[in-house]
């Protein structure tokens, strides 16, 4: 199992090819955002990746990122766990005035992954 890192939070064992949004809601227990529902529409999941990053993206999580003109972060919606990572969550339902992070994602990455 991978170990997932989440600075301030600590570490959890996670399920390999979980979602990374889903392993920081549901099993690290942070308030990360992720206002679309886990689509790669809103960069609300957005985090930065402080050691292991994946080598491979998503065309949708490319795609999202240029759209705003953001480097130096990743989409958590985009990305599995399938090895150690350690992450710093940068937008985070605590102080940011919304009622909820948004939709519960999907099990699966969503919209359905083209790698690259």
């Amino acid at each position: 199992m991978p170990t997932l890192t989440v600075e301030g939070f600590g570490s959890c064992d996670v399920p390999a090819n979980t979602r990374l949004v889903l392993a920081l809601e549901q099993l690290a227990k942070v308030d990360v955002m992720h206002a679309c529902g886990g689509n790669a529409r809103c960069t609300t999941c957005r985090v930065e990746l402080l050691d292991g990053e994946p080598t491979k993206t998503t065309v949708a999580e490319q795609t999202c990122l240029e759209a705003r003109g953001l480097t130096g972060v990743r989409l958590s919606c985009q990305i599995l766990c399938d090895h150690d990572m350690t992450v710093r969550a940068i937008s985070r339902l605590e102080g940011s005035g919304r009622p909820d992070a948004g939709g519960t994602p999907a099990e699966e990455i969503t919209p359905p992954a083209e790698w690259v």
